[in-house]
């Protein structure tokens, strides 16, 4: 893949901050959903700023050579709801969603040292390109629901098109549109920032669409809601403040042991899942980048990275952090891999957590908009994977079953559910490709054995 700027380029500092805020707005959407979620009155811009700083910690974790911001993770969206339910008081859920946070990174650590002792060359055998080529492409195809669904926002409760849709799919197609003519036709700077001039011609058509509703009294072409801007949150609300608070409840029961072996069931199962999609995102962007991110800067500092970087988001921020495959999209389509951009956007990302005016603008872009979007970062995923197959033999059965296997599984959304333990599709998927592949690798090594016998 040609890119304009490698892992150890530094762009020109008069373009750095439109790059950085290229990338912020590629990850804002999910970063700030996920307090959004969980509610308990969690913070928007405290996540934003916990993702900021676990970003900087990643960086740091892996001598700034992987280009991969970090942001909120939904995989911990069940652990979370659970710490608030294990505690009755505020400052006990927060206090969960701490401990919860340090016991997953501890697993992360824990990894990382086992791969530190024992290398990476496990990982090639246990997912070779046809495991792991389906499964980066399943990051992008689980997505895919999301991405329509925004793009589409405002449907009926059968199902049908209304004006609201309608006008939506308007706005999505333009940013759609606007994002492909820079990203193929665009000259040097469009061809780099095609997220944001994209994102501002779909906001530009959904605020004339907005006023013209405003005007005409009618709430259905009112696709922006700018009464956010009246209750703007003017500082980040940082989880740590209101968890030290003092003022714990821990249940019925008051049991600060029984509170704490919840949180572990919670959290402990799902950061070994997450460790399987870690893996998937930084094959990804190791073939974006045309460098072996599990080699150098190796696969225990990436853990350690993530874990550690995970810890300090949710110290502020209350969600624990994980990489994003829309970065990874967006370091792709831009071409822009230069970790300089991922620091500034971290530092972007802290500093506006504090400009209420900032991240309010930010969090009034309508999610049509974002729809149109995704569909390019979801689908670059997709295809992404697709490309790690090419020189996969799909004539050969053993290999067609493996990688037939993990599409359905997890285009047909196989995520499974124990108790507050959820096991996402892309990881089921995975799960699945590496045992499918297990058993037809021993056949394939029965083969090669009666070859050597005839020999």
């Amino acid at each position: 893949m040609n890119l304009q700027y490698k892992p150890q380029d530094k762009p020109p500092i008069g373009k750095l901050f439109v790059f950085a805020l290229q990338q912020l707005l590629a990850i804002l959407a999910a970063t700030i959903a996920v307090p959004a979620i969980v509610g308990h009155g969690m913070s928007q811009s405290a996540a934003l700023f916990g993702a900021g700083v676990g970003t900087i910690v990643y960086l740091l974790f892996t001598k700034f050579k992987s280009p991969a911001f970090l942001g909120s993770s939904f995989a911990f969206l069940g652990s979370m709801a659970a710490a608030f339910a294990g505690g009755v008081s505020a400052s006990a859920g927060y206090l969960g969603l701490l401990i919860g946070a340090a016991l997953a990174g501890l697993v992360y650590v824990v990894i990382a040292l086992i791969v530190k002792k024992v290398g990476v060359k496990w990982i090639d055998k246990l997912m070779p390109p046809v495991v792991i080529g389906p499964t980066v492409a399943i990051i992008g195809l689980s997505l895919a629901g999301n991405a329509v669904g925004d793009a589409t926002s405002g449907k009926d409760i059968f199902g049908a098109m209304t004006l609201t849709s309608t006008l939506s799919l308007v706005c999505a197609l333009v940013t759609l549109c606007t994002v492909v003519i820079c990203s193929v036709y665009g000259k040097k700077m469009p061809k780099m920032i095609p997220f944001v001039i994209g994102i501002g011609a779909g906001y530009i058509v959904a605020a004339i669409f907005t006023v013209i509703g405003l005007i005409a009294e009618n709430n259905a072409m009112v696709l922006i809601d700018f009464t956010k801007f009246k209750s703007m949150q003017w500082y980040p609300d940082f989880t740590f403040i209101t968890a030290f608070s003092g003022n714990y409840n821990f249940g019925e029961s008051g049991n600060f042991g029984a509170f704490l072996g919840k949180i572990a069931v919670a959290y402990i199962p799902v950061a070994f899942v997450i460790f399987a999609e870690h893996i998937a995102d930084h094959k990804n962007l190791s073939s974006v980048i045309g460098q072996d991110l599990l080699e150098d800067p190796g696969l225990s500092n990436t853990l350690l990275g993530d874990g550690v970087g995970s810890i300090a988001g949710a110290f502020f921020g209350g969600c624990p952090n994980t990489t994003y495959g829309e970065s990874v999209g967006c370091v792709a389509i831009s071409g822009n891999a230069s970790v300089v951009t991922i620091l500034a956007t971290a530092i972007l990302a802290i500093v506006a957590s504090f400009v209420a005016p900032f991240t309010t603008l930010l969090a009034t872009i309508p999610s049509c908009v974002m729809g149109g979007v995704c569909i390019t970062l979801y689908g670059f995923i997709a295809v992404s994977g697709l490309k790690m197959l090419q020189g996969v033999d799909l004539g050969d059965n053993r290999n067609l079953f493996v990688v037939s296997t993990i599409l359905i599984a997890g285009v047909g959304g196989m995520a499974l559910t124990f108790g507050k333990i959820t096991f996402t599709e892309v990881a089921v998927a995975l799960i699945l490709g590496i045992l499918v592949n297990l058993v037809v690798s021993r056949k394939k090594a029965d083969q090669d054995e009666s070859g050597k016998k005839a020999d």
